[in-house]
């Protein structure tokens, strides 16, 4: 991670939107609207708040290609320093000490640990096991190669998950090429299958996700967080002109990402080549918006309700998706069920959120950052 000196208050901030919109916002934002039930407001609002079915992306799509390119942005600042300071060999011990433990608290996230069910254990399932294997791979390229070099890698990497997509499959949800590779080498281990009587795998028709092939360009989307990180690093004297860099760096994405969308669809849940171009391009311009308001502008104050999720953002989505605190509100509050019907519901995910909430605030006052 960055010292402290050389941290990016913009990245930080960033950082702790993505994670407020993630175990805060979105979930009561959510259930409100549900609620409230207003035609307009559910094919505007709610219709973002939730994952597109297959094509294209909703605003909700973002928040994981976010954190995986902000993954990506603190590597340029970290690693070579690392290795300049204490070697090869335990620059390379530090990025696998810290592959394992983004993979495993990933497996916990994952839950079913303490069933001791190896039927009900999944191999690779979620988000902080895609930053795993997107970190790893990408190390090597931010360790021993040029930022051009980088990006060179980053289009091999999009052309070689390319090729089989187009030429052994389909874009269906049950015909690509990703998504065959996950049933041939997770098979019982892949996330929404079942044992049938007869001990064989069933694979759920409703579970399309991939992951396996779909590192490719994981470590793509890490990559190019890495390549924004270089930029705000090496321009930092002239930093109207890297904010200028970054707009132009995600207009590229964009354009690309549109452009190649006829050819091979912008799919979040196989994590195509376009999704990736996409999706980074919104990353970049989001990343050269806080950039240019805090870092270029100065308004550094008033930033700490983001701060508090930015800067223990691992513990801030750990906590989110394993501790459920509606029980804890429900048995304070359990009384004014009567009162407020199907609102009830939303006072306990509001309550849910606070406690998260004021979690991390007490970690933050306490300086308590967990690091990974």
């Amino acid at each position: 991670m960055m010292s402290n000196n050389d941290r990016l208050l913009s990245l930080d901030v960033l950082r702790g939107f993505d994670l407020l919109m993630l175990v805060g916002l979105q979930p009561i934002l959510r259930v409100l609207l549900i609620e409230i039930d207003n035609a307009v407001l559910n094919d505007t609002l709610l219709y973002q708040l939730d994952h597109a079915q297959w094509e294209w992306l909703r605003v909700w799509d973002l928040v994981m290609p976010l954190f995986l390119f902000m993954s990506g942005v603190t590597m340029p600042y970290s690693l070579p320093k690392y290795k300049t300071q204490n070697g090869n060999k335990k620059v390379w011990a530090r990025v696998i000490k810290r592959f394992i433990l983004l993979y495993g608290l990933g497996v916990f996230v994952q839950g079913n640990i303490l069933a001791l069910d190896p039927d009900r254990i999944y191999l690779f399932s979620n988000t902080l096991q895609a930053i795993a294997v997107g970190y790893l791979l990408t190390a090597p390229m931010v360790l021993y190669l040029s930022p051009r070099k980088q990006l060179m890698a980053v289009v091999g990497l999009l052309i070689f998950y390319s090729i089989p997509m187009h030429l052994c499959g389909d874009w269906t949800p049950n015909g690509n090429f990703a998504c065959m590779v996950d049933k041939a080498l997770l098979g019982r281990f892949r996330d929404g299958t079942v044992l049938a009587a007869d001990g064989s795998v069933v694979f759920a028709d409703w579970y399309d996700y991939s992951w396996i092939w779909s590192s490719l360009t994981f470590c793509a989307t890490v990559a190019l967080g890495a390549y924004a990180g270089h930029l705000t690093k090496c321009d930092n004297r002239n930093r109207k002109a890297t904010a200028v860099k970054l707009v132009i760096a995600g207009a590229i994405c964009l354009v690309s990402g549109i452009a190649l969308s006829p050819v091979q669809p912008i799919i979040k849940r196989i994590w195509t080549a376009s999704m990736v171009l996409y999706s980074a391009g919104w990353c970049f311009m989001l990343l050269a918006l806080f950039y240019w308001w805090i870092d270029v502008k100065g308004h550094k104050t008033g930033w700490n309700i983001f701060l508090y999720y930015g800067c223990n953002a691992i513990t801030a989505y750990v906590i989110g998706e394993v501790i459920n605190f509606r029980g804890v509100a429900d048995s304070i509050l359990y009384g004014t069920a009567q009162y407020l019907g199907d609102w009830y519901s939303v006072l306990l995910t509001v309550c849910n959120s606070l406690f998260v909430f004021f979690i991390l605030r007490f970690m933050y006052k306490h300086k308590i950052f967990l690091k990974v």
